[in-house]
């Protein structure tokens, strides 16, 4: 039964984009989602690979927060001295924590600490490349390659506005990131003292904005993966070669937060009852393992269904957490999310002895 719900914890998303026309977003390409639901809130040339310039630096940050050795201090290797573009000035041999060269690269897009991080996490920057691109295979990013930590320029080196976003969602799914990337100024304590203030200007100049990075090159143009969270709900975008990148995400998050709601269709006391065989008890209350959430739009006509599919019948013991079913949610008869129904409550085995006497109670009549 854990294994079962091991394979439906993932939420499904099977609904085509609204589609939104080239003329509506001024970006080469753009992509905005709801990050609770998966809802695709707006979608424009999503898939062209194109470079993201330091955007790059969502995932090297992502990699050093899940190393787990952020307290660890780091030695400026010369390699990451005196690196191309925008740079926190690090000194070949100057010591500093990996949380601090990780704000920097968050805050200030520091190149010289994305070479800084790389070696010092895996021994040189092309290994560290290496699990960056592993990484990207991991969270199914089918559009992306990388082939530096920082985002300077190289053909090989590339995502789309679909894979950005979905790369900005999943590392704010991590606190740590999160936190970082909302921090409007930070101060850092190693061999020299340095205050570094947010790029990012949606934390001051947009309501509920949280995120997440910047990026320039000649070659990639102005990018952007932003969030902002109103309520309960969480928008995630990304354009790709856009020069009025602030003015276009404002407008992108205003859209989506006008024209979208978030609601529940099935909570935690929603319940159904299952039989047990050879149990103490007889049959057993299952519930979802969270909310089924979906996010719709305002005012357009869409049918929603909850469809649930569960075992006949369970044979003790049965254990409280253990996957039973699916519920899944349908719009207009598709599935746009499903959400393991898991057994509410545990049961034992019912012992030889009580066995014994049920079937004499039951033989006597």
């Amino acid at each position: 039964m854990r294994a079962l719900l091991a394979a439906i914890l993932i939420p499904a998303l099977l609904l085509l984009p609204n589609r939104a026309k080239a003329e509506e977003i001024p970006a080469q390409a753009a992509y905005l989602i709801e990050a609770n639901t998966g809802r695709v809130i707006a979608a424009q040339n999503e898939h062209a690979r194109l470079p993201m310039a330091s955007t790059t630096k969502i995932m090297t940050a992502l990699l050093a927060i899940e190393s787990e050795r952020l307290d660890e201090t780091v030695t400026v290797v010369p390699e990451a001295e005196g690196t191309e573009g925008s740079s926190l000035y690090l000194k070949a041999g100057e010591t500093l924590k990996l949380i601090d060269l990780v704000y920097g690269l968050m805050l200030r897009s520091g190149n010289d600490a994305a070479v800084a991080i790389a070696c010092f996490l895996d021994g040189s920057v092309e290994a560290f490349v290496e699990r960056m691109n592993e990484k990207a295979g991991a969270l199914s990013l089918a559009d992306t390659h990388f082939a530096n930590p920082n985002g300077l320029h190289d053909a090989a080196h590339y995502t789309s506005a679909h894979d950005l976003c979905l790369l900005a969602a999943a590392a704010l799914d991590d606190p740590v990131f999160s936190g970082i990337v909302k921090t409007q100024y930070y101060e850092s304590h190693g061999d020299t003292l340095r205050t570094w203030k947010n790029k990012n200007r949606l934390l001051w100049e947009y309501e509920g904005g949280v995120g997440v990075k910047t990026g320039y090159t000649k070659a990639a143009g102005k990018c952007l993966a932003f969030a902002a969270e109103r309520g309960d709900m969480k928008l995630v975008g990304a354009v790709l070669n856009c020069s009025a990148m602030w003015d276009t995400a404002k407008a992108m998050l205003d859209d989506g937060f006008a024209r979208f709601e978030t609601r529940i269709f099935a909570d935690r006391r929603t319940e159904w009852i299952i039989p047990v065989k050879n149990g103490a008890k007889k049959a057993l209350s299952a519930v979802p393992i969270s909310c089924i959430l979906y996010t719709v739009e305002i005012g357009r006509d869409e049918s929603f269904d909850v469809e649930v599919s569960l075992l006949p019948a369970l044979e003790a013991p049965v254990h409280a957490g253990d996957a039973v079913g699916t519920a899944t949610l349908l719009m207009d008869g598709r599935a746009v999310r499903s959400v393991p129904i898991v057994a509410a409550e545990s049961v034992d085995t019912v012992g030889f002895p009580e066995i014994f006497r049920k079937a004499v109670l039951c033989y006597h009549g």
